[in-house]
């Protein structure tokens, strides 16, 4: 296992491996180890654990630069220190890493408000096969030149090239926050509140669903709201009083605010902890397809309910493969996004890429066209 402390040791590490036609794996902490597709047996293990550290930050101008191996958790404590963050909420963020955050482009509940990687993301460097290390963006957040490289890099999980650096714009913490659950006796009355808060002019920062299934997790069976709002005081009664319109809920602050929220990001390791052959399958659809994705889950489901973005959770990976099976009229762009090892190395993991994905073959033939780097890490396809 190699672990380059630094950039140029990273970019020297790649160039040699493909220059001898050494196929390698690239990996942070690995906690997203059954995410997408397996890394097929290589000759080389490169790890970014040894690029850590906060390289430049400026929280007068909410920018800051940090190394692709930092810890994720690490990394919210120092932002936190200045009442700052950068609020992606990704599972497994107990052991992930910076690098591991954006390459597998994760996001949770705040993304209805704040965005995902690519809107947080300002600049990043990384180092190519060919041993170069290449600057995309920069430390200014109107910055674009070069950014679309950047983009490139985020959601990747490794195929093309190696992040060394990633910057990010911030966004300070709200004033004052306070979280509810509002519980419903069916779906449809979940999606009428759902849709009466998108209209109304207060605009939480998350607004998730959970099916009952998912529900007992919290001590409930209903469809439960989960609802993540800020601002200053007199902003975060008006929610509090209008959410009270809907039904009888629990409103949360402080420390019990942080353990509701830990557990719906942890969702998916959580879940995965507790069933070994467990898959999780990702469905984005419309916000009007939300109740029928949502309908259509046999088991525990979690939706992004503000974004569309559908997490359906089985206990056996086939499942979930005969659950996608039978999705692609549904509207929605499913994909198996955790599931064991051997499962994800038969089953279809993404049966619909779509249209983009000649572009996809494209990118990964000009960054790598010996197909040396994280072979079959995206979802199998590249």
């Amino acid at each position: 296992m190699l672990a380059p402390s630094n950039p140029a040791e990273l970019a020297e590490a790649l160039r040699d491996a493909a220059a001898a036609g050494r196929t390698i794996s690239l990996a942070g902490n690995s906690t997203k180890r059954r995410m997408a597709g397996p890394v097929e047996p290589a000759d080389v293990a490169l790890t970014t654990l040894s690029l850590r550290g906060v390289l430049q930050y400026e929280p007068r101008d909410l920018t800051i630069s940090v190394a692709a191996g930092l810890s994720w958790c690490e990394f919210t404590h120092v932002l936190a220190e200045n009442r700052q963050m950068v609020p992606l909420d990704p599972p497994f963020a107990d052991g992930a890493t910076v690098g591991g955050v954006i390459s597998a482009n994760c996001s949770g509940p705040r993304r209805r408000l704040y965005g995902t990687a690519r809107d947080l993301v300002i600049g990043m460097t990384f180092a190519t096969l060919e041993g170069k290390l290449v600057k995309s963006g920069g430390m200014v957040v109107k910055n674009v030149a070069g950014l679309d490289m950047a983009k490139l890099m985020i959601g990747s999980f490794g195929t093309l090239a190696a992040i060394a650096v990633v910057n990010f714009k911030l966004q300070p913490m709200p004033e004052v926050e306070r979280s509810f659950l509002l519980p419903f006796d069916s779906l449809a009355a979940a999606i009428a509140a759902r849709k009466a808060i998108l209209n109304g002019q207060l605009q939480p920062a998350a607004i998730d669903l959970l099916n009952p299934a998912a529900a007992r997790t919290l001590g409930n069976s209903s469809w439960l709201l989960a609802l993540r709002a800020g601002g200053n005081a007199a902003a975060v009664q008006r929610y509090e009083r209008e959410f009270a319109n809907f039904t009888d809920g629990l409103a949360f602050e402080d420390e019990r605010q942080q353990t509701l929220w830990r557990h719906v990001e942890d969702f998916t390791p959580q879940f995965l902890a507790a069933h070994e052959d467990g898959a999780v399958v990702r469905a984005s659809c419309t916000l009007k397809d939300t109740e029928a994705v949502m309908q259509s889950f046999p088991g525990p489901a979690v939706a992004r309910a503000g974004s569309g973005v559908c997490y359906g959770y089985f206990e056996r990976a086939q499942g979930a493969a005969d659950w996608l099976g039978g999705a692609h009229g549904s509207g929605s762009k499913a994909v198996i996004e955790f599931a064991p090892e051997a499962s994800r190395r038969k089953l279809d993991l993404w049966p619909s890429p779509g249209g983009d994905f000649e572009i996809m073959q494209r990118v990964k033939h000009l960054f790598d066209p010996r197909n040396l780097l994280n072979r079959g890490r995206l979802y199998r396809l590249i």
